[in-house]
């Protein structure tokens, strides 16, 4: 499991499979890695714990994280992979049901590249997904 294209970071398993589902409906990800909370998501991104075999050079290309899981929140996630050299540059979208204002605020203020409000209907969320992976995949030019 070294290529991953994306990592999803979702506790709530209908929205990692809505997400999933949208993604793969418009053949945007070929390796999709889902993982159900932060403490998963540090470990495998920095080869630690049950992904310690995994070669810590191969990062995702793009991550989508929720905020609000168990062990470690998203915005831990966040800052430890934006205060991290190696992983900087990991395009990171935040996909949440939260819209407050302190969320977004410090989302931005901890280096995310993207914050999206879960839509509540099944086709806006699944239109939301797509086009985030859209343009994260396909539109985007990251840095080598």
């Amino acid at each position: 499991m070294d290529e991953i294209d994306i990592l999803l970071v979702e506790d709530n398993p209908t929205d990692a499979e809505l997400t999933m589902r949208a993604l793969k409906r418009k053949n945007l990800v070929n390796k999709l890695v889902w993982v159900k909370d932060g403490a998963e998501a540090l470990d495998l991104i920095f080869a630690k714990g049950e992904y310690s075999n995994r070669n810590v050079e191969n990062l995702p290309r793009l991550i989508l994280l929720d905020l609000r899981m168990p062990k470690v929140d998203g915005l831990e996630v966040l800052q430890t992979i934006k205060a991290d050299e190696r992983t900087r540059k990991i395009p990171v979208v935040v996909l949440t049901s939260s819209k407050e204002d302190r969320d977004i605020v410090e989302s931005y203020e901890l280096g995310v590249n993207s914050y999206v409000s879960k839509p509540v209907e099944f086709d806006e969320f699944i239109d939301a997904v797509s086009t985030l992976g859209f343009y994260w995949m396909l539109i985007n030019n990251p840095p080598e």
